[in-house]
Order: structure tokens, then C-alpha cells, then sequence
């Protein structure tokens, strides 16, 4: 069920000139979502994210979690009031009260994790990065494929609000061709062991790097022309510069896990630009530039504040609302999509020589 954006019951209604420039975005309230029962494998930081987003923000419920350590499992389920906690990843698939499976793991153990869910008949939402390289994805998506199963990468930025409205507003075209797209997403992480260890997949690439290669896909398309730029530290990644090209736009998409950044985004087209200011794949401002004619930078300027609580309520809702229509792909975030962004992730690791172990 869509609601019309101004009726979203958490966000302010969208200023004239971009519902304008919109047209007829789709806005959905995950509080309309079919609910589903979830079990998540892992249980680690991102999934105590989903644990408290969904229940909060949704009609779902996480019902079971598995870990490779019953305890670890069992003191997750504690904190968040789930019912079932299991002390293998093959328990928490087998459970019949789970509807649907959240992949937690760290991104080297996604492929793995997320086969096994759907060969056990459960649609799986799985983290990003989805896998480690587009071989491992279609290994995942091929399984999807053959059981008739749902799968989608758990991108959650594609499904916030104002990314939606971003989105229609490219695509509506009324600010004229994109130009150029820039996002940048850093932090300082190094202090977290997995980030810093090539055998957990370690690097800014497959924890940062997702979010803005993902962004200027998510308006540029797939890209013609790939070019990347790293910073090593032994066999890992710090930072990453990455240029694509599109046509005749050009995308930029930076990198880093040594400082915190601006992690600002930016759309530029030839009558206007939009801004993501500050943590672009968060909820947070969508501010859009128009140029006055000419081009000359004193056009309007109008901000819509797209800050709510939590996030990752819009992805699980988006599983629930696809499992109920029964698809097997999200329009949203179609496995196409995921393999174009994979197949780019590949491109950029071949160029800054970035492997992992089996490889």
C-alpha cells in the first residue's frame, strides 16, 4: 500500500518546487506493510540495527536468531525480546515461526549464509556488500532463481524517502540531463578488528565503498568507463577514489576508514543540483539548487528534512510488501542492480589489486 507522501505520518510534506520536480513519488509507510516474522542469522552491530528498527517502525517481529555460539545468541534474544535463539546458523533456516531470513554476517560469509536460507525455502534479505565479487552474487541469485524465492540486498539507502524522491526527480527529467554525481562516505574505523583484517574482509571498499559506488549507480545506471585509485595498508584498503562514466556524466565515488568526512552526496544536472549534506545514506536533508537562466548559482534553494527514526524499517518493508505481491525481486532493488553493483565493486579491485582469501 503506497500513502501519498504528504500523509507519511513521520515526515513533513514535501516543498512545492521538488513534489513539482517528483511528480507522482512513490511513497510507501512501512507501518502499511504486511507483517512477516523475521530471523536473523548473526548478531552482531548491524544486527541489533535491524532488531530495533523493524519491531519499532514495522508490523513485523523478529521471532528467532541464530550464532555459531548459543550464548551469544541467547544474550542477543534477551535484549530484544525474541523468542528463539539458536546456536547454529542450519537451526535459525529449519525454524518454522521464521517468514523470511536477515543475513548478518560479516560480508565473506554472506553467499554461504544466504544459499543455505534459501535452500531451506526462506526468502533472505542479505547486507551489503550483498557478496564479496558478482560470482559469489549469481551464485546467491541463481538459488534465488531455481527455488522461486525472494532475495534482495539490504541496501537500505535505496528505500529512505528522500532517496526515493531523488530518484523520481531524475528520472522525471525536469532539471534537465545529469551532469555529474558525487558521494563520499568516511570514517574512522580502524579501530574495529574485522576492518583491519583481510581474512574477515577487511578495507574501506566492501564496508565504505558500498555506499557511494551504489549511489552513482543508483542515478547513473551501470557505467561504461570504471577507474579507481587506492591507499593500501599491507593487503587492505584504506582508501578508495573511484571515477565512472555514464554517457556523457561522470560520477565520483571516495572512500576512507582513517577520518571522518563530510559524507556528503550531490546530484548535478544542467538546472540544478541535488544535495545529500551530511551522511547521505542516512534519513536526513534533501536540498535542491536551481540555476537562475544562464546557469548563474542564485536560483532558489529549498530543503526538505527527511529525518526520522531508525532506517532500516523501509527495507524490511519493502520484503514484506514484495513477499505479499509474490515477487521474487524488488523494483527497488532488483538483482540486476545488485550485480551491476558487484561487477563494479570487481572492476575496482582488480585496478587497486585487492583480493581476499580462496581467490
Amino acid at each position: 500500500m503506497s500513502t501519498p507522501l504528504s500523509a507519511h505520518a513521520a515526515l513533513p510534506a514535501l516543498p512545492p518546487t521538488l513534489a513539482t520536480l517528483a511528480g507522482d513519488v512513490d511513497l510507501p509507510d512501512p507501518m502499511d506493510a504486511p507483517p512477516l516474522r523475521w530471523g536473523i542469522i548473526g548478531a552482531g552491530g548491524i544486527a541489533h540495527t535491524f532488531a530495533t528498527d523493524v519491531p519499532a517502525h514495522t508490523r513485523s517481529v523478529v521471532t528467532a536468531v541464530g550464532a555459531r555460539d548459543l550464548a551469544r545468541a541467547s544474550d542477543f534474544a534477551d535484549a530484544h525480546g525474541i523468542p528463539h535463539a539458536w546456536g547454529s546458523y542450519e537451526e535459525l533456516v529449519e525454524d518454522p515461526e521464521v517468514d523470511a531470513v536477515y543475513v548478518a554476517t560479516i560480508h565473506p560469509r554472506h553467499a554461504d549464509n544466504a544459499v543455505l536460507a534459501l535452500r531451506a525455502g526462506k526468502p533472505v534479505l542479505v547486507e551489503k556488500s550483498f557478496t564479496m565479487d558478482a560470482a559469489q552474487a549469481r551464485r546467491v541469485l541463481d538459488t534465488a532463481r531455481a527455488r522461486s524465492l525472494f532475495a534482495m540486498e539490504a541496501m537500505w539507502t535505496r528505500h529512505l524517502p528522500h532517496h526515493r524522491v531523488l530518484r523520481a526527480v531524475v528520472e522525471g527529467g525536469r532539471l534537465g540531463a545529469v551532469v555529474s554525481v558525487t558521494a563520499d562516505h568516511g570514517q574512522s574505523l580502524r579501530h574495529i578488528r574485522r576492518l583491519v583484517d583481510p581474512d574477515l574482509g577487511g578495507g574501506a571498499l566492501w564496508d565504505l565503498g558500498i555506499y557511494p559506488v551504489s549511489f552513482l549507480h543508483s542515478v547513473l545506471g551501470r557505467p561504461d568507463l570504471v577507474s579507481a585509485a587506492a591507499r593500501m595498508d599491507g593487503p587492505i584498503d584504506v582508501a578508495d577514489a573511484i571515477t565512472v562514466r555514464t554517457g556523457t556524466a561522470l560520477g565520483v565515488a571516495r572512500a576512507n576508514m582513517d577520518g571522518r568526512s563530510a559524507t556528503a552526496a550531490e546530484v548535478v544536472f544542467e538546472r540544478g543540483a541535488l544535495e545529500l549534506p551530511l551522511q547521505f545514506y542516512r534519513p536526513g536533508i534533501l536540498r535542491l539548487r536551481t540555476f537562475a537562466e544562464g546557469g548563474a548559482p542564485d536560483g532558489d534553494t529549498v530543503e526538505w528534512d527527511a529525518t526520522l527514526p531508525g532506517g532500516f524499517q523501509y527495507e524490511a518493508a519493502e520484503v514484506a510488501r514484495c513477499l505479499a505481491a509474490g515477487l521474487t525481486q524488488s523494483p527497488v532493488m532488483p538483482w540486476s542492480e545488485t550485480l551491476a553493483v558487484m561487477e563494479t565493486m570487481d572492476a575496482v579491485r582488480a585496478q587497486i589489486g585487492l583480493t581476499f582469501r580462496g581467490e
